[in-house]
C-alpha cells in the first residue's frame, strides 16, 4: 500500500477531494498547513509572506492504483491549463501496515493476527 500526501492551494482542496471521490477514493484526511516552496514565499509590495496557507491531504491506496489516483489529483489541483508556482506537491511513500482501531484488524494482510498487548 502507498500513502499519498498532497499539498495544494486552499482554493483547490475541494476540487481535489471531489475528484478523488468521483474516482472511487472517498477516504481522505485533511490538515491546514503553512509553508513555502522554492519561490521562498510571496512578495506583495514591500511585504513578504514567508508562510503561505495550504491544505495537506492524506490517502492510502493499493500500489496498483497509484497512477490512477495521482492522475485524479493532478487533474484537479493544477491552476489553469499550464499550472502556476505554488500549486503544490505530491509525496508518495510506502505503508508497511494498516490497522482499523475499532476491530484491531490488519487491513493490508488480514490473514496475520493482531498481537494482544
Amino acid at each position: 500500500m502507498l500513502m499519498i500526501r498532497t499539498i495544494v492551494r486552499s482554493e483547490k482542496v475541494y476540487d481535489v477531494m471531489q475528484g478523488l471521490l468521483d474516482a472511487g477514493y472517498p477516504s481522505i484526511t485533511k490538515i491546514s498547513v503553512v509553508g513555502r516552496g522554492k519561490q521562498r514565499g510571496l512578495r506583495v509590495g514591500d511585504v513578504v509572506y514567508d508562510e503561505i496557507p495550504k491544505e495537506m491531504l492524506f490517502t492510502v491506496v493499493p500500489n496498483t492504483d497509484k497512477d490512477f489516483v495521482l492522475r485524479a489529483i493532478l487533474d484537479n489541483a493544477k491552476s489553469g491549463a499550464e499550472g502556476k508556482f505554488g500549486d503544490g506537491k505530491i509525496f508518495v511513500s510506502a505503508v508497511e501496515e494498516v490497522y482499523t482501531i475499532s476491530t484491531g484488524e490488519r487491513e493490508n494482510d488480514p490473514s496475520l493476527p493482531v498481537k494482544e498487548a
